[in-house]
Order: C-alpha cells, then sequence, then structure tokens
C-alpha cells in the first residue's frame, strides 16, 4: 500500500473530509485506505483487522459520505458490547454531526419507549448490541426499518460471547438488497460460515498479511515456577510502571484474589468479572476510563467489553487456552498507533502452549528475565537523578534552602533531601524471581531434544509401515 495516501485520495466528499479535518485525522490507517475505497463502491466487504486500528472511521466514513438524512435509518451497526456500541456511536456522532446525521444507541437495560422513540424520529444510523436489537425487530415496533448498510463489528468477539443465532435471526429481519461489511481480529470457522451465509460476493481486506497481532506491541514473556506468580505480576508491574493495565486471568475467583494483592500493595486496581452486576461492572470500566483506577484484573469474557485508548499493558497472568482468546487480549494495547507491551506468565509445562500460539498467530514473543530488586533499585536511582535534573525550582525552595543552611552544610542537605526521597521506596519479595537462565536454556535443551527424538520417532515408523506394507503385497503376489 502507498504510503503517502490521504484522505483526499480516497473518493470522499468536501463536507466528509472537513469531519475528518475536524476529528484531528492526519492520514488513513492501513484499513481505512483499503476499505474505504470498496465501501463507497458498494461492495460487501470483510476486514479482518484488531482493535484499534481505526475500523469504526473505515466503515462510517464511507456510508456517512453517501447518507440521505431524510430517508431514515441507513446504517446499522451490531456490536458486542453496549461499552462498544456507546463508543462506536460517539465516533460516528463525531464525524456526522456536521451533516445534519442522527445516531441513536440502542442496548439492553435502558428503556425500550424511549429508544422506539429516538428511531422512529428520524435517526440515520443505529449502534445496537444484539440482544435489544433482535427484540425490537420482533416486536415489530420500528418504521420503516430499511438500513441500507448493515456492519458486523467485533464478529469474533460476538461468537465468543454466544451471539452467533440473535445474529443470524436479526438478518432475517433486514432487506435482502443490503450493503453488509464484517469486521473480526480473526476468522475462526463459524465466523466464515456467517459471512458466506449474509454476504455477497465480498471483497477480502486484511491488514494482518498472515499475522493477527499488531506490530505496535512489544511481546514478552517470563518463565517461573508455578508459586511465583503473585511475586512475579506484583514484580514487573513494578519495573514497568504501566499507566493502564489490565491483567488478565482465567476464573472469577482468580480476578477477586489477585486484585486484592494487588491493592495490598498499593496499586490502584479492580476486578472485573462475570459475576458483578451491570451497574457495577460500568462504574469499574468508568473508573478505569477515567484513571481512577490504574490496573484491571480481568475474564476474558468480561474484557470483551474493554475498549478503552490508553491502556500501556496488558499482563496474561496464565498463558490463556486458545491463539484467538492471546489476540483479544493482546489486543487492549497498541491502540490507535501508540506502542503497547504484552507480557506472559507461563511455567515451563506451558512451554507447548506457548509454541501452539506462536505457530498459530504467527508472532514474534520475545523470552525475558524478571528484573532483580538490584536491577529496579539501579533504574530508579536513574528515573530519580532525571527528575531531580528536570525538576521546576519553585520561589519557597530558595526560602527553605537559607533555613536549611542555617542548621546544616549543603552536602548533608542535599544528601538528605535525596534520602528523603527514596525513605518511601521499598521493593517487596524475594531478589529473583523465574527460572535462572542457565536452567532455563538446560529445559529449553531437553524439550527441544525430545520434540526432535519424536519427530524422528514418527518418520521411522511410518517408514517401517511403508516397509511391512510392502513385504505383505509382496508375499500376497
Amino acid at each position: 500500500m502507498n504510503q503517502d495516501i490521504t484522505f483526499n485520495d480516497l473518493g470522499l466528499n468536501e463536507k466528509i473530509l472537513n469531519s475528518i479535518k475536524k476529528a484531528g485525522f492526519v492520514k488513513p490507517s492501513p484499513i481505512q485506505a483499503q476499505a474505504i475505497p470498496i465501501v463507497l463502491a458498494g461492495y460487501d466487504m470483510v476486514g479482518q483487522a484488531h482493535t484499534g486500528t481505526g475500523k469504526t472511521a473505515a466503515f462510517s466514513l464511507p456510508v456517512l459520505n453517501n447518507i440521505d438524512t431524510k430517508n431514515g435509518v441507513e446504517l446499522l451497526v451490531i456490536t458486542p458490547t453496549r461499552e462498544l456500541a456507546t463508543q462506536v456511536s460517539d465516533e460516528i456522532y463525531k464525524y456526522g454531526k456536521d451533516l445534519g446525521v442522527k445516531t441513536v444507541t440502542i442496548y439492553g437495560g435502558s428503556s425500550y419507549n424511549r429508544q422506539i422513540e429516538q428511531i422512529n424520529k428520524g435517526a440515520s444510523v443505529v449502534v445496537a448490541t444484539p440482544g435489544r436489537m433482535l427484540d425490537l425487530l420482533k416486536k415489530g415496533v420500528l418504521k420503516n426499518f430499511t438500513p441500507t448498510t448493515v456492519v458486523l463489528d467485533e464478529a469474533d468477539e460476538m461468537l465468543d460471547m454466544g451471539f452467533l443465532d440473535d445474529i443470524q435471526e436479526i438478518f432475517k429481519y433486514l432487506p435482502k438488497q443490503r450493503q453488509t461489511l464484517l469486521f473480526s481480529a480473526t476468522m475462526p470457522e463459524p465466523i466464515k460460515k456467517l459471512a458466506n451465509k449474509i454476504l455477497k460476493e465480498p471483497q477480502f481486506v486484511s491488514i494482518t498479511q498472515g499475522e493477527t497481532t499488531n506490530k505496535d506491541i512489544k511481546q514478552l514473556y517470563y518463565v517461573i515456577d508455578e508459586n511465583e506468580r503473585d511475586v512475579a505480576i506484583l514484580r514487573l508491574i513494578e519495573a514497568e510502571n504501566p499507566e493502564k493495565a489490565v491483567v488478565f486471568c482465567r476464573t472469577k475467583s482468580e480476578t477477586d484474589r489477585l486484585s486484592t494483592i494487588l491493592m495490598q500493595n498499593s496499586l490502584l486496581a479492580k476486578p472485573l468479572h462475570g459475576d458483578m452486576a451491570q451497574r457495577e461492572r460500568e462504574q469499574t470500566i468508568r473508573a478505569f476510563k477515567n484513571g481512577d483506577i490504574d490496573i484491571l484484573v480481568a475474564t476474558d469474557v468480561a474484557a470483551r467489553g474493554i475498549h478503552v485508548d490508553g491502556i500501556s499493558h496488558v499482563f496474561n497472568y496464565h498463558i490463556p487456552f486458545d491463539a484467538e482468546s492471546y489476540v483479544h487480549r493482546i489486543g487492549r494495547t497498541g491502540r490507535a498507533g501508540s506502542k503497547g507491551k504484552a507480557i506472559t506468565l507461563l511455567t515451563p509445562l506451558e512451554f507447548k502452549e506457548l509454541k501452539r500460539i506462536k505457530q498459530k498467530v504467527k508472532t514474534d514473543m520475545e523470552l525475558a528475565f524478571i528484573p532483580t530488586k538490584n536491577d529496579i533499585k539501579e533504574n530508579k536511582k536513574k528515573e530519580l537523578v532525571d527528575d531531580i535534573l528536570n525538576q521546576h525550582i519553585f520561589e519557597d525552595a530558595v526560602n527553605i534552602l537559607d533555613m536549611l543552611k542555617e542548621e546544616i552544610d549543603e552536602e548533608q542537605i542535599l544528601l538528605k533531601l535525596i534520602s528523603y526521597a527514596l525513605k518511601d521506596y521499598s521493593i517487596k519479595g524475594p531478589n529473583y524471581i523465574g527460572i535462572p537462565k542457565e536452567k532455563l536454556v538446560a529445559i529449553l535443551e531437553r524439550a527441544n531434544k525430545k520434540t526432535n527424538d519424536n519427530k524422528r520417532g514418527r518418520r521411522f515408523s511410518r517408514r517401517r509401515g511403508s516397509s511391512s506394507n510392502q513385504n505383505r503385497r509382496g508375499r500376497r503376489r
């Protein structure tokens, strides 16, 4: 793809180009550059791209380009969660407000009557979760609901959340003559079958080039003993100092336990899982967005609603069970062109899972070693030096220095001030965490030798089997 391409080259009209300029976009992302001309031309499309690549603009800008606000609902977007529905709706509103486009968000837990009234009053765009959308269609309460473009956003997440049947039923109520766009980070078999069923001769756009992870995400794994998970997470959070982070756990009870441990260590953390009431879940995500908490400890399903910019780190407390979960997890970071880091903890017994994910996702995951207490102390010293060098000098500092000089000499003042800055800082846990490099190399060599021996054994068995078959055929002759 031409790196110099601009929004002016994509065939969008002046009004949309002005909206793009107001939104602060400089040049299209790869998915936007490839998808916008296809959508403008009216084709159905399958777009494979990870979260945070600009998919909303990729489908909404060309649809808004051709929208007629007198025709009622022309764009229907179906998303897996109410949080994502709200985010997508807000973004489309931003692009369409100067065009007089009215956007309505539809999800469960809100008033039916109000949502029906908003749609029937002349909405041009509806962004909905599957359950509530299907309810409204079944009730037959929407007037002239004939969207010309229908978008399935995060289709694989909807599959994981059990919405596939609802989605297929929704399409029974929609016009046969329509443009359908499907976006998904991964393409499991049920999504491929769905695409074949609801799309007509679609164009395919993939910015993954055989990979489903984001190049802006640095991926690391640390090999530990099973009993070191808690101290390893604490040490890595301390070393990385994330702006916003999500720690993924396998079970609800694990999220509660680990979030408690993090809070006991003075970290602003909260759990997020399916047993929480919807209101509590929304409050937690809102607090995370607003910066009232820095770390979410979440299960996979609960985290489907996390579409928050500014997540600098994702931690896998356990390696996920499959490649799709891994892609979804790390897709929470490295969004919209920002850099992110994905960190996975695993034991030597989990090397097979690691290898399977690396092969399926076709990604580079780098082996790293957990920093020791001394490593962190040295880094903190350097940070403190930088902070002091860059510190603005306040007017009162001069007066305080004069007061101190009356009591002690300048060198003592400096040493005491530095000690004051260091006094509340202590590093918890053992000095060394994780399997030492020498021991790990030996474990990896044994694992590779075993794999190679197994391969040779299988080849030898096949050769013997082939030879035996030939002998048997010879005897029959």
